[in-house]
């Protein structure tokens, strides 16, 4: 087993472009939601790629839907008001995550649980945190803001319940993805993020077969990895020609994960799950 690397993919923000309805826009973003949670992705960074065009809306709208899957279901009310971004929520598939926890008992709960919650009122002695249960726990922290999402650890169970802060980075198991959104395009992010390892997706990249061995090489001494992928509409080759770059410059590998590929063209969101699913089965031996 290689050792676990922080993960992170890249997709462009026009993923949704070709598109007319919000409910199949909604549809399609929840697909690469789900991919990252099942293949313990840490970070979905969603970057510009059409530089002739106002992507924000866009960007405004995957980045929503992404944060509103990631988060557990009982702080939703909490961080997220009605917009029309999430009119279609009700169909994203559950992420069914260790950090989305199906329990909703006190007495379910044991020492040491972790739990994400939001802070939602001040105390004497620290501030009320909501973790999904009957009632909020104490955290003994003064120096918590109000309304803020927050990761505890359980620390007692008898009424009343307490929690201590804790930083994510401890937790040893898959605790879901972040977020980020960036005006950098494509090239600039990949020579800006400091990654160790960065592969592109395209079908006319090196066959995964022949390229395994020396990815694998790379893997297993990376600490933080990027994974990119295309649009509906142009391929990496494309995105980054936007910059004068070219892809093979600016990245260690072109790979295509789908050899001999039935389908004239692939999806986004099939590109992801078929490209993860590779990733995950020859890393994972």
């Amino acid at each position: 087993m290689y050792k676990s690397a922080e993960l992170s993919i890249a997709i462009p923000a026009s993923i949704v472009s070709d598109i007319p309805h919000l409910r199949e826009k909604t549809a399609r973003i929840g697909i690469i939601g789900r991919a990252a949670a099942i293949f313990r992705v840490n970070e979905v960074i969603i970057f510009p790629d059409m530089p002739k065009v106002n992507q924000n809306r866009d960007i405004k709208l995957v980045s929503t839907i992404l944060s509103y899957m990631e988060t557990p279901q009982y702080l939703r009310k909490w961080l997220f008001k009605m917009v029309p971004e999430l009119r279609y929520a009700g169909i994203l598939p559950p992420l069914r995550t260790t950090h989305h926890p199906l329990t909703k008992k006190l007495r379910d709960l044991k020492v040491g649980d972790y739990r994400e919650g939001v802070s939602i009122s001040r105390v004497k002695d620290g501030v009320l945190v909501d973790v999904g249960i009957e009632q909020p726990v104490l955290v003994l922290n003064k120096d918590v803001k109000l309304n803020k999402r927050i990761t505890v650890k359980i620390t007692k169970t008898q009424p009343p319940p307490e929690a201590t802060l804790v930083n994510r980075q401890e937790i040893k198991t898959y605790w879901g993805f972040q977020i980020t959104t960036t005006d950098m395009p494509l090239g600039r992010l990949i020579k800006e993020g400091k990654f160790d390892l960065t592969l592109a997706t395209s079908r006319l990249g090196v066959p995964l077969a022949k390229a395994k061995e020396e990815i694998l090489k790379h893997w297993k001494n990376a600490y933080k990895i990027l994974v990119a992928f295309g649009a509906p509409t142009q391929g990496l080759y494309e995105i980054v020609k936007h910059e004068n770059l070219a892809l093979e410059d600016i990245v260690d590998f072109v790979v295509n994960m789908i050899p001999s590929q039935g389908t004239e063209t692939v999806r986004t969101e099939e590109a992801v799950c078929a490209s993860l699913a590779v990733l995950n089965m020859i890393t994972s031996v």
